[in-house]
């Protein structure tokens, strides 16, 4: 069956889905009624024609700019530096963050070809160097393994000297995690525990 092969091909594409749990996917769809069917394909083209990356922070969003770039009550003196969209939701989840954000969009990797040129940093530069607000602290919140320390450690000698304080989340995140893994309470006190760089 083409179709369903092709269905099913298309399903492995997706991050850490495997061949039996596409097999299952795809039987659900089969099973599905055409109401739910006509609404998970809605649902996904809504996605890519509504969602976009914000211009200022570059997380997803279907406002321009996103709700946390235009909220007055977030400090936008502080920017938190991720490596990739859900970084930000689960930060946010820990309440113990009111600042801005910034997605990288990836982590430097030399090993993978992956240089500063292919993640979002000079525009983090020109936002820190075009700033309305003068920014006095970004928050290098990439993850604890060898990309995201690279990264962590080049960020903090391009930014030496343009912004006031320069930090990287605390300890008591485990090297080698994700940071969208982390429990509220872990990423919480990470936070609060940064330390200069």
């Amino acid at each position: 069956m083409k179709s369903l092969d092709r269905f099913v091909r298309a399903l492995r594409r997706l991050p850490g889905v495997g061949p039996r749990q596409a097999e299952r996917f795809a039987a659900y769809f089969l099973r599905a009624s055409q109401g739910e069917t006509e609404e998970f394909i809605s649902a996904l083209t809504s996605l890519k024609q509504d969602v976009k990356l914000c211009p200022v922070c570059f997380a997803y969003s279907d406002s321009q700019p996103c709700a946390i770039c235009s909220d007055s009550d977030r400090d936008h003196s502080q920017i938190c530096v991720v490596e990739d969209p859900q970084d930000i939701e689960a930060i946010e989840k820990t309440g113990a963050y009111k600042g801005t954000y910034h997605v990288l969009h990836g982590a430097i990797s030399p090993m993978d070809g992956r240089s500063a040129e292919h993640v979002k940093v000079r525009e983090l530069l020109a936002r820190v160097q075009q700033a309305q607000e003068p920014v006095r602290e970004v928050i290098i919140a990439t993850d604890p393994d060898s990309e995201g320390e690279t990264t962590a450690l080049y960020l903090a000698d391009l930014l030496r000297g343009q912004v006031a304080q320069i930090t990287r989340i605390g300890y008591g995140v485990p090297l080698g995690g994700d940071i969208d893994y982390m429990d509220e309470m872990t990423l919480g006190y990470s936070l609060k525990g940064r330390t200069k760089i």
